[in-house]
């Protein structure tokens, strides 16, 4: 008889913040703008048959380039109210990096990744679905801090950048 190990240990659950970013932009074929509807991470959680609980809630739905430091307080005090000790945000790439910071110098004592895409989801070649799954799985690894997760790698708030050069995410100075 073969017996498969299983796990006793129910996995805790995330809270799942969505502020918009190009994960949740749709295009309008008439004008060529990119525009926000309603979120697609359901979807995308389905999609990768993710059977990790998850409590979705959504703040905003916002490009990153217009986000404000009220903004950026709403989601540090979301953070700071969940009773989950375990957070992962969808955000836009490009101020991800500043959230990122205003996050870490908050000190939460909880596990927070950051991640995004460089595609929309709605295009069909998205980075994001992978970059979910990424940020979920890091969330149940990593101890408490925050993170940005993007292309299967994982930065420290206080050390992360967004090369506009290349479209990724380096670290600041190499440790």
């Amino acid at each position: 008889m073969d017996s498969q190990p299983t796990s006793s240990i129910a996995p805790t659950q995330i809270r799942l913040l969505i502020t918009g970013g190009t994960f949740d932009k749709e295009y309008n074929e008439l004008t060529g703008q990119l525009f926000f509807r309603e979120t697609h991470v359901q979807d995308m959680l389905e999609l990768g048959r993710c059977r990790v609980p998850i409590a979705i809630q959504k703040l905003m739905m916002r490009d990153s380039l217009e986000m404000t430091p009220e903004h950026r307080a709403e989601i540090r005090e979301a953070c700071r109210m969940s009773r989950e000790s375990r957070i992962v945000i969808t955000h836009g790439t490009d101020t991800m990096e500043q959230t990122a910071r205003c996050l870490g110098e908050a000190n939460l004592d909880k596990t927070i990744i950051l991640t995004g895409a460089m595609v929309p989801y709605k295009f069909g070649s998205s980075d994001g679905l992978f970059n979910l799954g990424a940020a979920i799985a890091l969330a149940q690894a990593l101890p408490p801090d925050v993170y940005v997760a993007m292309n299967g790698r994982f930065f420290i708030w206080s050390n992360v950048t967004k090369d506009r050069q290349s479209g990724e995410f380096k670290e600041l100075s190499p440790t």
